[in-house]
């Protein structure tokens, strides 16, 4: 660092990239700032009815048929939908869910997979330990024979 600061070409890019994303040069910011608008510019009407007042669920949470999948835009996400009727307005609705045996049977795979990569490196660990072993007694054997 000099005396009046730290110079060089990797400080002059920094400077470069900070005062682009000041400036509002930088695309992602650019970008970023025109989805904020496009989301304030939303209108209130679009917003589902369970995000603002109570609702019963009329059926549970289940997974979207192919028809379902195409034409509910709900079933995106994550593939589960549940009909939900809201208490106010009377309104029946579609809403995105998890499913709890969704859930589980992503979590055991997700166990089986790491229970099968510890098998392989243990095994590795021990392949590579013998390997080391036969190193280190062939490295004595050959010190015994030369005295």
């Amino acid at each position: 660092m000099g005396p009046r600061g730290p110079t060089g070409p990797r400080c002059y890019a920094l400077y470069a990239v900070l005062g682009a994303l000041v400036c509002g040069l930088w695309p992602p910011a650019a970008a970023m700032a025109a989805s904020d608008e496009r989301r304030s510019a939303s209108p209130v009407a679009a917003t589902p009815c369970w995000r603002v007042e109570d609702f019963v669920v009329a059926q549970e949470c289940t997974r979207c048929s192919s028809f379902q999948a195409k034409t509910i835009a709900e079933c995106s996400p994550t593939g589960f939908i549940e009909k939900i009727t809201c208490a106010t307005s009377k309104r029946d609705e579609f809403k995105s869910c998890r499913s709890a045996v969704m859930e589980a049977h992503v979590f055991w795979r997700f166990v089986g997979t790491m229970m099968c990569v510890a098998t392989i490196f243990a095994v590795l660990v021990v392949c590579r330990q013998r390997v080391l072993d036969r190193k280190a007694l062939e490295k004595v054997r050959k010190q015994i024979e030369s005295i």
